[in-house]
């Protein structure tokens, strides 16, 4: 129970601070929706940035998971590894900035947007920094700094809002009352360009503030171990292209699989604009990833401990499906995040909540395969659910839309979290508490049903979901989680 507080501390810290950031990042979903002209350029931030989350992954090549396992081994300097995955990664993230600098005109005339290259280069630079600093924040990660990895991700984030405020909400309105203080840097024809730059300018800003952490990297490369760390890193690239490839490539190949390009960044942009809606899932996979990864680590190097890996999932799918009822009960009211003409969209959201949960899951089982080494089987795993997602697109999308891509993302971790399941008790058996995991899912399957066939209308609608909201809080502090053992407030159940 001990490490199970510890991690929940630890998840506690970086949700706080994710969910934080990421709401007030959400706050950015209502202000493009309504600021730009239309969804078709929202679908243009949507398509760049999922290209943005495949060269991350690629630019990183699995070297923050090589950075925990090579540092938390006993008979390895952490100083050595931290230093040597550092250096390499800066190289071939800078490599990637000056080759995209140099081509950026090709390279915007194949996505689409041969009027902005500029859009390219901004967005290269953007990458190759956040793939230089996964590193530093992997270190801080492992010394178990956690309030300072919240600190710097929250001022990032606030510093990324700042100028979007400044340049789509104040800079016109200063075109208007003032021009002569504007006029001299600001385009009030730019739009959407000015996003990627607000983006730049919070990128810089974080590199800045990890430097204390970049400073004690030392500048050279012990070649031998790099290439035990690139052995087992490298099958985590192909897992990791896959893997993003597997949440992106809807968002990536959608314009093209539309004959209209304009009617196709406009359902893109309403299909991403629906997708942010349920990012309170994502969040809570990201901010317990966060905590989870080198808890593991730490505590294999230490001896077996399948039991708390058993416990971490339980808890992961209960408190996962809590957040599921409350975004479905509670839509009507979330909607108004996003301007009235995207909710056309919002039928997806249920489906990617659930997307969302079978990845967690997924992610929790993957520990499996890290752990003994075997990394390949990762890959594999995540290659399999890119074929799901490409099939389902591909056939699905032309007559479906974002609704074929949505129930593609849903297919795909199904179907992979179960491969994953039974590969890891045939190579690293952990006895997973499988009955409370499928009670509490019936449990939030019936209450969604009674909740959707409900005749209940506005305001009795809203307390009877209050109701079974409870009902499920109650069953869950009854069954698994007292009072008297939750962190602070335990004390006062005692």
């Amino acid at each position: 129970m001990a490490e199970m507080k510890n991690l929940a501390k630890q998840t506690a810290i970086y949700g706080i601070s994710s969910i934080l950031g990421k709401f007030l990042n959400w706050c950015l979903v209502p202000l493009y929706t309504y600021i730009l002209t239309s969804s078709a350029e929202y679908g243009v931030v949507t398509n760049l940035y999922a290209w943005t989350a495949l060269l991350l992954v690629l630019l990183t090549y699995g070297m923050e998971t090589g950075f925990f396992r090579f540092a938390n081994k006993s008979d390895e300097d952490p100083q050595k590894v931290y230093s040597s995955v550092l250096c390499c990664v800066g190289a071939t993230s800078l490599f990637f900035a000056i080759v995209a600098f140099i081509f950026s005109q090709s390279i915007a005339n194949i996505l689409g947007y041969p009027s902005h290259p500029e859009y390219i280069t901004m967005m290269a630079v953007i990458v190759a920094m956040d793939a230089f600093g996964c590193i530093p924040f992997a270190y801080l990660r492992y010394q178990n700094k956690a309030a300072r990895f919240a600190i710097i991700k929250m001022i990032m984030i606030i510093i990324n809002i700042f100028f979007n405020i400044f340049f789509l909400l104040i800079c016109p309105w200063l075109m208007q009352k003032a021009p002569s203080l504007v006029d001299w840097f600001y385009n009030p024809n730019y739009g959407v360009g000015y996003v990627f730059v607000s983006n730049l300018f919070s990128t810089i800003s974080v590199t800045l503030m990890l430097m204390p952490q970049i400073l004690k990297a030392q500048c050279k490369i012990d070649k031998v171990l790099l290439k035990r760390i690139l052995s087992y890193s490298l099958p985590l690239l192909i897992l990791g292209i896959a893997g993003i490839m597997n949440q992106t490539i809807d968002k990536i190949i959608f314009p093209y699989l539309m004959p209209d390009r304009l009617v196709a960044e406009t359902q893109l942009g309403i299909y991403g604009a629906c997708f942010k809606v349920a990012m309170v899932m994502m969040v809570f996979t990201q901010a317990f990833r966060y905590a989870y990864e080198p808890f593991v680590f730490a505590q294999n190097k230490n001896g077996d401990k399948k039991k708390e890996y058993a416990d971490a999932m339980k808890f992961f799918v209960i408190f996962s499906l809590l957040i599921v009822l409350g975004m479905i009960f509670f839509l009507d009211i979330l909607k108004y995040l996003i301007r009235s003409d995207y909710w056309e969209g919002l039928k997806v959201v249920p489906i990617i909540l659930f997307s969302y949960l079978f990845q967690g899951i997924f992610f929790n089982l993957s520990l499996w395969y890290k752990l003994i080494d075997k990394t390949h089987y990762g890959a594999i795993l995540s290659v399999i659910g890119l074929i799901i997602t490409l099939a389902i697109n591909i056939i699905f999308v032309p007559k479906y839309g974002y609704m074929a891509s949505a129930a593609a993302s849903l297919c795909c971790y199904f179907v992979i979290m179960l491969i994953s399941y039974f590969l890891g008790q045939k190579y690293y058996a952990i006895q997973y508490d499988l009955k409370s995991i499928g009670l509490y899912l019936v449990v939030t399957v019936a209450l969604l049903a009674i909740e959707h066939y409900s005749p209940l209308e506005g305001v009795l609608k809203y307390l009877q979901n209050i109701v079974l909201l409870g009902l499920f809080i109650f069953l869950i502090v009854k069954r698994d989680l007292p009072l008297r053992a939750i962190p602070f407030i335990g004390k006062f159940f005692r």
